[in-house]
């Protein structure tokens, strides 16, 4: 797919995000309690808590966790948190621009320990807009291919305002503006069509081409010690590896 991070698909290939899943609950519920925060605790009345919720729902998470989250974040109960969003902006080896969110209740602990990050994997941290030019904010659903047929789809998210609709193995990616996100997603739950998530994203504009097997294995392993960070939520990064060397430093 055209613009599409490769490291969301190496992700997928070494099995969508290698963390525990006590770690990917952290992030999950992370979302949820900041989506609480900003909107208020009715899922209902707040598109993107719903969608951090089916989120989390998606991968097992308890709805006690949820409701925790949520309580955090509305600041019911002894555990209010204030977690603030803010996105850091860097280079990876080989020129590779990496973009990364956080939510984090210490800005400063954050800010040293992602400068400690990139150094340790030959990479630097950057100033704000040094390398988000290359990149445009997209929203991004996807759904499962056995669930609707492709016209209906395009169909549905054409009425919806959404921009774009790509194959990538066995689902549908539709993208979007990001404030059509919420608005297409709920189009396809009013037409009962599942999909397997909805998120605002980075998309680059410009792909870095990797060959160098040494180079690539020093950009996965930077971008896999910022996921492994316990305050960062995201990261995208603008890398391009050939299929092969993708499939041997994912094995």
């Amino acid at each position: 797919m055209a613009g599409h991070s490769k490291w969301s698909k190496v992700k997928r290939i070494k099995g969508a995000i290698d963390v525990k899943r006590g770690k990917l609950f952290s992030k999950l519920s992370k979302e949820i309690t900041v989506a609480a925060r900003m909107g208020g605790g009715d899922p209902s009345g707040n598109p993107r808590l719903r969608s951090a919720v089916l989120a989390a729902r998606a991968q097992s998470m308890p709805n006690d966790n949820i409701d925790r989250a949520i309580k955090r974040g509305t600041g019911d109960g002894d555990d209010a948190a204030h977690y603030e969003e803010l996105v850091y902006e860097g280079y990876a080896p080989g020129g590779v621009a990496v973009i990364v969110e956080v939510a984090t209740d210490n800005r400063n602990r954050t800010a040293a320990d992602l400068r400690l990050i990139f150094t340790k994997y030959h990479g630097n941290l950057a100033s704000t807009g040094s390398v988000s030019y290359m990149f445009k904010r997209k929203g991004q659903i996807s759904v499962p291919r056995e669930a609707v047929g492709e016209d209906q789809l395009l169909d549905i998210i054409l009425e919806a305002g959404a921009d774009e609709l790509n194959e990538d193995g066995e689902q549908y990616v539709i993208t979007t503006a990001p404030d059509h996100l919420y608005e297409a997603a709920e189009a396809l739950r009013n037409a009962h069509i599942p999909s397997k998530s909805h998120q605002l994203t980075y998309l680059p504009d410009i792909e870095v081409p990797i060959h160098d097997e040494m180079v690539a294995g020093q950009v996965l392993k930077l971008c896999d010690a910022l996921e492994d960070n316990d305050d960062v939520q995201n990261v995208y990064a603008n890398f391009d590896l050939p299929e092969e060397l993708l499939s041997k430093l994912s094995a």
